[in-house]
């Protein structure tokens, strides 16, 4: 049997990892400002991390959901608190795309509607109704087409009032777009849509599966604009590598049995490997240097020479160029060691590095950023 070829491969093996950096298995060191499609939150190996694993490992890795779990009840907890949502409430899952579909079917199962809501450049997942959900054709196989979704451009704020009516059952939109290119909802957009779906009983969901867990310099993006959705997805930084989504529930959506469900979510492993993200967030101050570090980062690359435009917030940033990105990011990635992002803006590089990056580490980026753009613009 051989792999199922859907993936475009660099031809590197990665071996070993530590804080910001990878080594391969010829021994060679990668500095990674990507953290694997902006999974890796507190560094990769941290102490911590691996000693709440490998204690949890040794005691219990899975049981159901038919029994009591009480890393549930303390992941919960401390991500209510941390979070800023301690009222709210906790459904657990594998994946990003598993809390998207269950957000989603949750806003349908409150009001009873079917149509949503989603704005142009999405990207919310693969599964059956999050892909719908996204905009990118390429993905969407003939099954998953769907009348009941309806693609607004972002920030079109006359174009969302005039699509809003009593058959919207969801309004669902990123923190801040990454496949997208990084794209942030204005706080004035954001404000908007949350008073409308008010008014008309429409629930709106913050995916904040790339943009959550203190990645913007907040806790989440939405944050920012000082809303309250209804239901908040998260996944990716959840668990620095290990399998983990979840859906934030505002306390007025009533839970039923059987209503949704799982074999894997929330299970030990998953839950020890969420609970000590939330630990190290908390303790090393992570969405301070987030915030601090991205700052800088962004500052630093507006003065460069073939940058067009810088978008992010916190240590979510995309680099648009005046020339299309893929030399660029390969270069940094074989001349230089350097990991960085693509994303369906042709021209846009994306940086997502672990929270508790140092500015040391991000220096090394600037330096071999000018050099590589530098030399392409000069061809």
């Amino acid at each position: 049997m051989k792999l199922f070829d859907v993936y475009p491969l660099f031809d590197i093996e990665p071996v070993k990892a530590e804080g910001s950096f990878i080594w391969d298995k010829n021994g060679i060191k990668y500095l990674d400002l990507y953290g694997g499609h902006a999974v890796i939150s507190i560094g990769h190996s941290h102490p911590h991390y691996i000693q709440k694993l490998t204690e949890q490992l040794n005691a219990i890795g899975f049981y159901s959901n038919s029994v009591k779990i009480k890393l549930q009840e303390e992941l919960a907890k401390k991500l209510g608190a941390l979070s800023g949502y301690p009222d709210y409430q906790l459904f657990l899952c594998n994946s990003g795309a598993e809390a998207n579909e269950n957000a989603l079917k949750l806003a349908s199962f409150n009001n009873g509607k079917k149509k949503i809501i989603a704005f142009g450049k999405s990207f919310h997942g693969r599964t059956s109704l999050a892909v719908a959900a996204t905009d990118d054709a390429k993905i969407l196989a003939p099954v998953n087409a769907t009348d009941n979704i309806l693609f607004l451009p972002l920030n079109d704020e006359q174009a969302f009032e005039q699509a809003l009516n009593n058959e919207v059952c969801a309004v669902i939109v990123e923190g801040i777009q990454g496949v997208g290119g990084v794209y942030i909802p204005t706080v004035k957009f954001l404000k908007k849509v949350k008073s409308l779906c008010e008014k008309l009983g429409v629930l709106l969901i913050l995916d904040e599966v790339q943009s959550g867990y203190g990645r913007s310099g907040k806790f989440f993006a939405h944050q920012y604009a000082d809303v309250k959705p209804d239901l908040i997805t998260v996944a990716k930084g959840m668990g620095n590598g290990f399998p983990v989504g979840g859906v934030l529930i505002h306390p007025d959506i009533k839970p039923k049995h059987g209503m949704l469900g799982t074999t894997f979510g929330g299970n030990h492993l998953a839950c020890a490997a969420a609970i000590a993200v939330l630990d190290v967030i908390k303790n090393e101050n992570l969405i301070m240097n987030a915030e601090n570090i991205g700052n800088y980062l962004m500052q630093e690359i507006k003065s460069i020479e073939g940058v067009k435009d810088v978008r992010g917030q916190g240590l979510m940033v995309g680099v648009e160029l005046e020339i299309p990105s893929a030399a660029i990011r390969n270069e940094l990635l074989h001349q230089y060691k350097i990991f960085t992002g693509s994303s369906s803006d042709k021209n846009t590089l994306r940086i997502l590095p672990a929270l508790n990056i140092s500015k040391t580490e991000i220096d090394i980026f600037l330096n071999a950023f000018k050099n590589v753009l530098s030399k392409q613009l000069i061809k």
